[in-house]
C-alpha cells in the first residue's frame, strides 16, 4: 500500500463515520443504490449423484436443526440472524441478533 493510499483512506474511514466523528459525510448520494438481500435457511453438501436423483418430495437433510435462526445476507456478507414469522399471511423475518456496523466493515476489508 502506497502513502497515497494510505492518505485516501484515512480521509474516508467508514469507522469513524459510524461513531459520528465524521460529520460531513452524506451517506444521501447512496439511499437508493440496489443491494442483494438473501436468506439462508442451512445448507447441505451432497454428490452430484444425489443432486440429479432429487424429484418432487424428496427431502435434502440440511446441517441447521429446526429452530436455529436463519442467516441474513447483503450482498454476500452476513448482517443479521433472525427466525420466520408470517405477517398478513406473508412469510418475513423478525431479526434477533444484527451484527455490528463496526463488524459489517471489519468483513468488508
Amino acid at each position: 500500500m502506497t502513502t497515497s493510499d494510505n492518505a485516501a483512506r484515512a480521509a474516508f474511514d467508514p469507522l469513524t463515520a459510524e461513531t459520528g466523528l465524521a460529520s460531513d459525510l452524506n451517506l444521501d448520494v447512496i439511499l437508493d443504490v440496489p443491494v442483494t438481500l438473501s436468506l439462508e435457511v442451512g445448507r447441505a453438501r451432497i454428490p452430484i449423484r444425489n443432486l440429479l436423483q432429487l424429484n418432487q418430495g424428496s427431502v435434502v437433510e440440511l446441517e441447521r436443526g429446526a429452530g436455529e435462526p436463519l442467516d441474513l445476507y447483503v450482498n454476500g456478507t452476513l448482517i443479521a440472524q433472525g427466525e420466520v414469522v408470517v405477517v398478513n399471511d406473508r412469510f418475513g423475518v423478525r431479526l434477533t441478533d444484527v451484527v455490528s456496523p463496526a463488524e459489517r466493515i471489519k468483513r468488508l476489508r
